[in-house]
């Protein structure tokens, strides 16, 4: 503590060992004035940085196939109408050859004809702009190529969705399939271990972890069931989805009467058991929030039935 006061130490709060090694080495202890609080900067809100270019994409994703169509149409047509104008005016806008397009009825329709050549890009050559109608040709080839360019984009991305929806459909109808086949499995098992549990040679070690394993895929699967019926946005069709219920159902039963004829002791399965009973208690006719058939109700009701005794 001497070289601590050589040092310069004068109060506990020039040390860093803590108020008790101070006292400990019998340094007197002083009142200092307390620290000014310390001003608290408000902190700035992150600048919104805003895309280049972002209004023009929105616009671009909120149009359809047809609009941009309409539109492209519309912009030819706006054009081939300013051109012919400016030549009705006595402005020069267009040139055929060593000629003046004239301001007739020859003249609108050339004008037409050169508005589609110039939205396309084709630029064939033969009808050439002149003076101002120069910048509306320019601006009209411009948005020629952006709208025909949404118009192929929204195309593209038309028949991305639908490959993406039948890839989903695909996906869910196989998603389906596993669950009824995971069921029946549980369900012969289940059978196979209730047989087994009846006789009275039988060790609980032997049956306890085919029973944890079958009783953890039913978790799994009514997971799974659980979410198709609370979300109807992709709920299956009724007679799948009696089928599945229906193994359910029996798959329950086998459950509780397996549990009934022995008292299997493990953490593990009480789980199990206890997940099973949470989801299952949840599927009756009156907590999914879509209405179904009767028949569908009753599979629902009973399932309730069985995960009450669960419990």
């Amino acid at each position: 503590m001497s070289l601590l006061e050589e040092l310069g130490y004068q109060r506990v709060s020039h040390f860093g060992g803590g108020l008790q090694a101070w006292q400990d080495a019998s340094l007197p202890i002083e009142r200092g004035q307390p620290a000014p609080p310390v001003e608290q900067v408000p902190a700035r809100r992150p600048r919104r940085v805003r895309q280049r270019g972002g209004a023009l994409v929105e616009l671009f994703e909120r149009r359809s196939t047809v609009d941009f169509f309409w539109l492209w149409l519309g912009t030819v047509g706006s054009c081939a109408a300013v051109y012919w104008l400016l030549t009705l005016l006595g402005v020069a806008s267009l040139r055929e050859g060593d000629q003046q397009v004239p301001a007739d009825v020859a003249g609108l329709l050339t004008s037409l004809y050169f508005s589609f050549v110039t939205a396309t890009s084709v630029g064939f050559g033969d009808v050439v702009p002149q003076g101002a109608a120069r910048a509306v040709a320019i601006m009209e080839a411009i948005l020629g190529l952006l709208m025909f360019g949404g118009v192929v984009s929204k195309l593209v991305s038309r028949r991305q969705e639908e490959v993406i929806r039948e890839i989903h459909r695909i996906a869910f109808a196989e998603r389906l399939e596993r669950v009824q086949t995971d069921l029946h499995l549980v369900l012969a098992e289940l059978q196979n271990v209730l047989q087994l549990c009846k006789a009275p040679d039988t060790a609980e070690e032997q049956l306890r972890a085919r029973v944890e394993s079958a009783s953890g895929i039913c978790l799994a699967e009514l997971r799974a069931i659980h979410d198709l019926l609370y979300r109807p946005q992709a709920a299956p069709e009724e007679s799948v989805l009696e089928g599945i219920l229906a193994s359910l159902a029996l798959v329950l039963r086998e459950l509780r009467d397996l549990l009934q004829c022995r008292s299997f002791r493990s953490p593990y399965l009480r789980r199990n058991v206890d997940g099973v009973a949470k989801l299952a208690n949840e599927i009756c006719a009156d907590c999914v929030p879509r209405r179904y058939a009767a028949n569908l109700r009753e599979w629902m009701d009973a399932i309730q039935s069985v995960a009450r005794e669960l419990e």
